[in-house]
């Protein structure tokens, strides 16, 4: 049975995550609010938000869980040949507002977008409070690709990519990892599998492997350079 979450009690944990449904992709509880309160609470325990308009707020532990440990990113020859050739300019935390509105635009494939207006809302809210942050690739002063996500502790919880030229979103995930590993980051959270993402060297583990890593790295300090300074020595 789902765990119901009372919007009106911030307090309120979450139930452990052996209780998600194992269909779909590890389904935990239902309810509740995006709060900053609400989604610190849901992120120290690796639980994410994901319901499309019209749904009741719905939250995930999938088992098993996709990571991409730092070491083990892949770049293709011709993403690194892109790199050399200084394509893009990158930053990060520049165009939160505008990473975000960009990957809530609906796919080429598919109709909608899962990042409601009341998630992106919420992911805002959350990225003032010190929480979510953006890595942007720019051409020519236009942003042309980026990814936003959430940082705790050294972990960081990838959520959403978007690209408008080639090769853009691949970058900027370079990018964020060259960051995420100078800073000291130990593990990205990619949620669930795509042949994507497997194909940058992130690989499924199970939930439990996940959870240990959560409780090791999770209450960790950054360091000072974190969201302050980017590696000199990228690309």
């Amino acid at each position: 049975m789902l765990t119901l979450i009372d919007p009106n009690n911030e307090r309120q944990e979450f139930p452990p995550a052996e209780r998600a449904l194992k269909e779909p992709n590890g389904l935990l509880a239902v309810g509740g609010s995006l709060s900053v309160a609400r989604l610190e609470r849901a992120y120290r325990r690796g639980i994410f938000p994901w319901y499309g308009d019209g749904d009741p707020i719905l939250w995930w532990s999938p088992d098993p869980r996709l990571v991409l440990l730092p070491e083990n990113l892949r770049i293709s020859r011709s993403l690194r040949k892109a790199l050399r050739r200084q394509l893009f300019q990158f930053s990060f935390d520049r165009a939160f507002d505008a990473v975000i509105t960009a990957c809530a635009e609906p796919r080429r494939e598919s109709e909608g977008t899962w990042l409601t207006a009341e998630m992106q809302s919420a992911y805002v809210a959350f990225h003032r409070a010190g929480f979510a942050h953006s890595f942007e690739a720019w051409q020519d002063g236009r942003l042309v690709g980026g990814l936003y996500g959430v940082a705790m502790g050294r972990i960081y919880y990838g959520e959403s990519m978007f690209h408008r030229v080639t090769d853009a979103s691949k970058a900027a995930l370079v990018f964020a990892v060259a960051c995420l590993s100078n800073w000291g980051y130990r593990m990205i959270d990619c949620q669930v599998y795509s042949s994507h993402l497997a194909s940058l060297g992130a690989s499924s583990v199970p939930r439990s492997q996940f959870e240990a890593w959560v409780g090791r790295y999770s209450e960790m300090p950054v360091h000072p350079d974190a969201w302050q300074r980017a590696p000199e020595n990228f690309p």
